[in-house]
């Protein structure tokens, strides 16, 4: 095909609210040797993008200053040095920036083929938060089978990623939310128990379904006083991931208690890894996780979908918190893509 000289992509005009988000016409992104080049179908929406919007989340030298860290498309063009790739692929990426646009550059190793049976809409809800989950819960904090992992806000993005990762590797996960709807989905993605926070005491109710053991690794967004609760709910030699802080940035750490229990806290962001290190995530989520994604059985994420242009009110919709699963923009060329 014969590529167009611009595109349509969303930049932010000035830090703040979701009003910033602005479509605008903008030059096509240029590929290096080792870059693909996908026409957008659809990009999810993620915490790291309204923190972008916001002037919290710098990208990082040499990243598109377009927000989107997500897309799933066509491939349109490749690099000289790409191998494994070709135009016409679907596909799926994590990118370093600059998924909110009709087309994106993307590291070749960043990228992966569509699992079996998935729409493109959908395959855009995978790629962040399944990364981030299999760089922090599984490759950092060593998941193994039999493990027991609790999810907070285990109805959102990354709390759906872990509930199904850890099924796949024949972990049990258990899930933290706010109400009945988001148990029931989470029941539907695989957790073998549902906590309500609102209405139950967390660690107590870890110990009771644990036996008195306690959970083997935490997934925590939460941050803040949630942090003594996760000490509180680990068991002996646990290790508590780290991946957000929705409700605080600093926490009173029971030291004595971690020390007890011999307990691990580490936290990281995907965004600033080296390309090596974002291609070695990829090659474990293709050789260990993608074959499961692509049985008939399995899950799908839920998703809701907004056009590309309307960027702002997708962000508006996170920040209430209220969603399940995953928010995806459509462009005009993903537009035509049926739900499988």
């Amino acid at each position: 095909m014969t590529l167009p000289q611009d595109m349509l992509a969303i930049t932010i005009a000035a830090p703040g609210g979701p009003e910033v988000l602005t479509p605008q016409r903008v030059p096509l992104p240029q590929i290096e040797a080792t870059d693909v080049l996908i026409r957008v179908a659809a990009a999810g929406v993620n915490g790291p993008d309204l923190a972008q919007r916001r002037g919290h989340y710098d990208p990082p030298p040499g990243a598109s200053p377009l927000p989107g860290l997500e897309v799933a498309g066509e491939i349109v063009a490749v690099g000289d040095k790409v191998s494994g790739f070709a135009s016409g692929d679907r596909v799926m990426a994590l990118t370093n920036g600059g998924g909110y646009a009709e087309y994106a550059a993307v590291p070749s190793g960043q990228v992966l083929p569509v699992p079996d049976g998935w729409s493109l809409e959908q395959a855009a809800a995978l790629p962040e938060t399944w990364f981030t989950v299999t760089q922090t819960l599984v490759m950092r904090s060593g998941l193994r089978s039999g493990m027991t992992v609790l999810v907070h806000g285990a109805a959102g993005g990354i709390g759906g990623a872990a509930i199904q990762i850890s099924g796949i590797l024949g972990a049990k996960a258990i899930g933290i939310v706010s109400d009945d709807d988001k148990a029931n989905y989470c029941a539907e993605l695989g957790a073998v128990a549902v906590i309500d926070r609102t209405r139950e005491n967390i660690a107590e109710r870890v110990m009771a379904l644990t036996d008195g053991r306690g959970a083997d690794r935490i997934v925590d967004l939460v941050g803040g006083p949630m942090l003594a609760v996760n000490v509180a709910a680990a068991a002996r030699g646990g290790h508590i991931v780290q991946i957000s802080t929705l409700e605080g940035a600093t926490a009173t750490m029971p030291l004595r208690q971690m020390m007890a229990r011999e307990l691990t806290l580490s936290g990281s962001t995907l965004r600033p890894q080296t390309a090596e290190t974002k291609a070695a995530i990829a090659a474990r989520i293709r050789s260990d996780l993608l074959p499961a994604l692509s049985s008939p059985g399995f899950a799908r994420p839920e998703i809701a979908t907004f056009p590309m242009e309307r960027a702002s009110d997708a962000h508006a919709a996170m920040e209430t918190r209220r969603h399940r699963g995953k928010l995806v923009l459509v462009t005009a060329f993903g537009s035509g893509e049926q739900l499988s």
